[in-house]
């Protein structure tokens, strides 16, 4: 922080910072006190605080907390979709090959990550449920398109790709929020359905 002295009186500059910097740090700030205290327990003005900021610079960026949690949530979602799809844009693989390499929750979960850590919390029942609902909005549309090339490249039968993305993408869930199994269990057992699916659709 930098320190002006104007007529013996000590001042502090303010640091300027770029936006997307500024917003991306007031995201990583609040999904930790999120985390820490419970989003119901939060307020922008705790984030400014530890932030070292005015609480105006946060609401220039988002006009409520609610916003905030909103984008917070999204980029989560956009960033672990991201992840995940990587392996389908490889088309000469065949489908089966990239069910058996795609890449599942276990490999692109950072535990230390603050948007990890206020997700999967002990108390983060319907924030985990939503998060899971926008990567599978997220992972869709890549799904399909590339259910739509199997079916043109005679990989697969004639079928309804929309109708095949959405049970293979949001059929997951009921497994993969079972707590009561372990993780690479629940992940084994849906690599094993879906081999079995393509392989009846072949």
């Amino acid at each position: 922080m930098l320190i002006a002295h104007t007529k013996g009186v000590a001042q502090v500059a303010r640091i300027v910072k770029e936006p997307a910097e500024r917003r991306q740090e007031i995201l990583d700030t609040a999904l930790r006190l999120f985390y820490e205290n419970g989003y119901e327990q939060t307020s922008i003005a705790d984030i400014a605080e530890a932030l070292h900021i005015a609480q105006g610079l946060c609401y220039r960026y988002f006009p409520s907390k609610e916003a905030l949690f909103d984008a917070a949530i999204d980029q989560y979602a956009e960033r672990q979709a991201g992840r995940l799809q990587q392996g389908l844009h490889a088309p000469a693989k065949p489908l089966r090959q990239l069910i058996a390499e795609m890449p599942t929750f276990l490999d692109t979960e950072t535990p230390d990550d603050p948007a990890y850590q206020f997700c999967h919390g002990p108390e983060s029942g319907k924030v985990h449920e939503r998060l899971s609902l926008l990567i599978c909005h997220k992972v869709m549309p890549v799904v399909e398109k590339r259910l739509q090339q199997a079916v043109a490249d005679g990989e697969l039968q004639p079928c309804d790709p929309e109708a095949l993305a959405s049970f293979c993408v949001y059929g997951q869930l009921g497994l993969l929020l079972d707590t009561r199994l372990p993780a690479i269990e629940r992940v084994q057992r849906l690599r094993a359905f879906l081999q079995q699916l393509l392989q009846q659709l072949a």
